[in-house]
């Protein structure tokens, strides 16, 4: 069934149109990846579907009662609200019966005898509708969202108005996971996530029974989760059927075909209007030429003439050329240890880098990856041990926070001055490379966007031919085709690198061993890219999940045999039978003041959100009043006796 259909729809903004009678059609359930140039109107595709904006033709058709949810890259937050008030705004309804629960939970703690017996009837009708509706569970699944994207309890109060620009996205992010959507629309929804909240994210949108559009750089992200891509691109879309890296291949095939194909019909058109040129003056041949241009005239109308393909951007080739060569030694941490004040971020570390290899360094935020590598540069000291870079090579740095660059200057000098001897023309046509063309090589860098400060950044460094390079996530603030320009260049390049990055398909081409660090301090050390390092990772997990459940099995299994003896040895049914009469009543006060304490338990404001412990306390009370029921018998009849 499909949930959205757009027939023949185009939008524009101030005169330029940016999407152009498109034919797209979203089926229950799919999952999809958006790819695409900025600016070529995927944002735009989204606030379409949700009826945001409005298409200056065509028409949009979205099914009956379908619910869509929408992630944009600056959502709007209420900023008066909790953390958790806000994630959990979505769920009036079912908190509007938890509070009627907790009001009952109270009266029946107040009451007793056929009053409170109603009250609590009243509470299990309300209580079963509560349950039914997941009432208990969205508690749960709210702190699993919030603790998958890097929140934990301690976050839960704090006010939206003080989180910070990435926090917000978390957040709604969150809010959003929350929601029975049957199409989630998500516009880079990893902008603000580490790796480990990325996997987590992964995780979630692969067991997600929903539809899914997603617009993500993450390219490991789009391999796992879409199994279909729309490419958005000429004011137009083409759909594949396939995995993002399918994708990129088929798409190279299409536009090689495509060009082939319009060279073809070039070819002969222009055969065909030499035949009428030459031809038209002729009176045998004049008729003739004439039906020929009539038929040139009629393709052109009906559209049978192939526009002239857009092929892929040109890739320009980023050439690392070191120098000089350096040692065969790079780098060596010995015994090395780093804390601030009682987090510590690693202990004992030891590394070996040898010149030519290309280590990725991977891991939460907050575990001392930037910090290991301001280390190796002499910008911070280890607590113990060492972190020694190898003198005399001549080290290329990329500061994610951009510190080395002057906001003051223009990106051209900023490039300049790492080899000023040379002319204007060479530096701006190696600025080129990196997509910064025109006017732009000349604007102050305080001007500039956070892409264009990472290129002037990346050309800077390259332009000081360095020996060694340090890359602490180079690829923030770049798009899918410059990320990809980067790539290969860093593939080809025959220095040594340390790289701190989350992009795991850029790590996956770059590197050929990580290191991954942890909260607890503790660094693996693993020969092979991010890839081989998951597989290994998740064959470990299953033996460990083996090795648990054969534990539980035999856990169970001991549990069955004690249950079975107790039963074989265990007490009549019965046990008032043969009590004694003080015994007796001794057992009669103590289930009385543990029906009392119930009572109270009842009325605990609290108790509501806990649906395993509402029902143990029901079971309970009941039980004690069978039991206070035969005891009593019992003590009439010794009594009367």
């Amino acid at each position: 069934m499909a949930l959205v259909q757009l027939q023949q729809v185009s939008k524009g903004f101030d005169g330029q149109v940016v999407l152009d009678r498109i034919d797209l059609s979203i089926q229950q359930g799919e999952r999809i990846g958006l790819v695409g140039a900025n600016g070529a109107g995927k944002t735009t595709l989204f606030r379409l579907i949700t009826g945001q904006e409005k298409p200056d033709s065509g028409q949009i058709h979205r099914a009956k009662r379908v619910r869509i949810g929408y992630l944009p890259q600056e959502p709007e937050l209420d900023s008066d609200r909790s953390l958790l008030e806000e994630v959990l705004a979505g769920f009036e309804s079912l908190r509007r019966t938890e509070h009627r629960l907790q009001h009952l939970a109270e009266q029946i703690g107040h009451e007793q005898g056929d009053t409170q017996r109603d009250l609590m009837r009243r509470y299990d009708r309300l209580l079963a509708e509560f349950e039914a509706q997941g009432g208990y569970a969205y508690h749960t699944r709210a702190q699993e969202v919030l603790g998958g994207l890097g929140f934990g309890p301690q976050d839960y109060e704090q006010p939206i108005g003080v989180l910070s620009g990435g926090q917000k996205c978390r957040v709604a992010l969150a809010k959003l996971l929350l929601t029975d959507s049957d199409l989630l629309l998500l516009d880079e929804p990893t902008n603000h996530l580490d790796m480990e909240a990325t996997d987590w994210l992964e995780k979630f949108l692969t067991l997600y029974d929903g539809g899914l559009m997603i617009v993500s750089h993450d390219r490991y992200l789009l391999d796992r989760v879409a199994s279909k891509i729309i490419d958005v691109e000429d004011r137009g879309v083409t759909v594949y059927g396939c995995s993002y890296t399918h994708y990129v291949e088929s798409k190279k095939v299409r536009l090689l075909e495509t060009e082939r194909a319009y060279e073809r019909q070039q070819v002969w058109l222009q055969h065909q209007r030499e035949y009428i040129e030459r031809v038209k003056s002729r009176k045998d041949t004049a008729k003739q030429a004439r039906g020929r241009q009539r038929y040139l005239d009629r393709m052109e109308r009906d559209g049978k003439l192939l526009d002239k393909p857009v092929t892929q951007r040109h890739k320009a080739t980023i050439v690392f050329t070191p120098s000089e060569r350096g040692g065969d030694m790079i780098l060596r941490c010995e015994g090395a240890t780093k804390a601030y004040g009682e987090q510590v971020l690693f202990r004992d570390f030891n590394l070996e880098l040898q010149q030519g290899q290309k280590l990725g360094i991977v891991g939460p935020n907050g575990c001392g990856k930037t910090t290991l590598l301001r280390m190796a540069l002499g910008q911070v000291q280890p607590d113990a041990g060492q972190v020694r870079l190898y003198e005399n090579l001549s080290v290329g740095y990329y500061d994610q926070e951009q510190r080395q660059l002057d906001p003051d200057l223009r990106a051209i000098d900023q490039v300049w001055s790492q080899r000023p001897a040379v002319d204007e023309l060479e530096v701006r046509s190696f600025m080129a490379l990196f997509g910064l063309r025109g006017d732009e090589v000349f604007k102050r860098v305080d001007d500039l966007s956070g892409g264009q400060q990472s290129r002037v950044l990346l050309a800077r460094l390259v332009w000081a031919q360095p020996q060694v390079l340090l890359l602490d996530e180079p690829t923030n603030h770049l798009d899918i085709p410059t990320t990809e320009v980067l790539e290969e260049s860093l593939q080809r390049y025959p220095g040594s690198i340390v790289l701190v990055s989350h992009d795991r398909y850029f790590l996956d081409r770059v590197v050929d061993r990580l290191v991954v660090m942890h909260r607890d301090g503790v660094c693996d050390f693993f020969l092979g890219n991010y890839s081989a390092y998951v597989e290994r990772k998740q064959q470990r997990e299953v033996v460990e999940a083996a090795a648990r459940a054969e534990a539980d099995r035999a856990a169970a299994t001991a549990r069955r045999r004690q249950h079975q003896q107790r039963q074989h040895t265990g007490k009549p049914k019965n046990a008032g039978a043969k009590m004694s009469l003080a015994e007796l009543e001794a057992a009669i006060i103590e289930r009385e003041q543990r029906l009392a304490q119930l009572q109270d338990e009842f009325a605990a404001p609290d108790l509501y959100q806990d649906g395993d412990r509402v029902r143990r306390l029901r079971a309970e009370h009941d039980q004690l009043e069978q039991e206070l029921t035969k005891l009593n018998a019992v003590w009439h009849e010794r009594a009367e006796n």
